[in-house]
């Protein structure tokens, strides 16, 4: 059984360690830009850290204070086995405990698939962010 646990924490506590994900995944990896990575909405989201057995944090989301799910990252050698699926459930409910009845976020289109098997369904057209094609979906809670 895989031994993944998930925690939410604030910016300060989180930032070091989501930061390291979050530039794996997505500037060394997908190539984006590095200046656009962290936003000013990172000190006002829950982030969620997935931890393995030995503390390493090996995947990362965060949950805006509208019901916003987003940067939700899992280095290379973890994806596929569940992990992304915990950090997804660990920020839904924690937009539960928050009282929010619906969450969002903005799918790149090759993941939209993994949302829709977790309840989320697209809405509109297939737009780019930050040179990455997505599709936004939404789902109640």
């Amino acid at each position: 059984m895989l031994e993944i646990s998930v925690r939410i924490e604030p910016w300060p506590e989180a930032q070091r360690q989501a930061m390291l994900v979050r530039e794996a995944v997505f500037v060394v990896e997908q190539g984006v830009p590095r200046e656009i990575e962290h936003d000013e909405w990172d000190v006002r989201c829950d982030h969620a850290l997935a931890l393995d057995s030995g503390g390493r944090v090996v995947g990362t989301g965060r949950l805006l204070p509208d019901g916003h799910i987003g940067r939700l990252a899992v280095l290379r050698e973890w994806r596929g086995r569940g992990v992304g699926a915990r950090i997804l459930v660990a920020l839904m409910d924690r937009a539960r405990e928050r009282g929010l009845k619906r969450a969002v976020l903005n799918a790149q289109t090759h993941a939209a698939l993994f949302y829709a098997r977790h309840g989320f369904v697209s809405s509109g057209d297939e737009f780019m962010e930050a040179g990455i094609p997505h599709v936004t979906m939404a789902r109640a809670l």
